[in-house]
């Protein structure tokens, strides 16, 4: 049995947690204080996902830039797949907040979308 300590993300109070682990399965999460810290370990333990904010270069806008973010979480490993691919686009303007930049992140399903509007110049 390995033990792993982490805080909590899954809520404001930030509960210092100890997750018993036996190889890669989760036995037991401790010091948590409410049902999301339980959720979190396991799934920070077993399966860690993020939500990939970035930029992009806009072509012909009042801005150079527009601020994206992944749609939901995508899986850890894959962040600097993300980043590869979002490095390596222009987008046209106009650009509205919430417009689909990219569908499918590197193979994970989920949508880049824009969180600026971006007006043409």
């Amino acid at each position: 049995m390995k033990k792993v300590n982490l805080i909590c993300i899954g809520c404001p109070l930030g509960c210092p947690l100890e997750v018993e682990m036996d190889g890669a399965e989760v036995v037991s999460v401790s010091g948590n204080t409410c049902k999301n810290g339980d959720k979190y370990a396991r799934k920070e333990l077993t399966n860690p996902t993020r939500i990939v904010p970035s930029l992009v270069r806009v072509v012909g806008g009042t801005l150079g830039m527009v601020s994206v973010k992944t749609a939901s979480d995508i899986p850890k490993g894959k962040i600097f797949d993300c980043v590869k691919e979002l490095k390596a686009i222009d987008v046209p303007a106009p650009v509205h907040i919430g417009q689909v930049i990219i569908e499918n992140v590197a193979g994970t399903g989920v949508a880049v979308v824009a969180t600026k509007n971006v007006p043409c110049k």
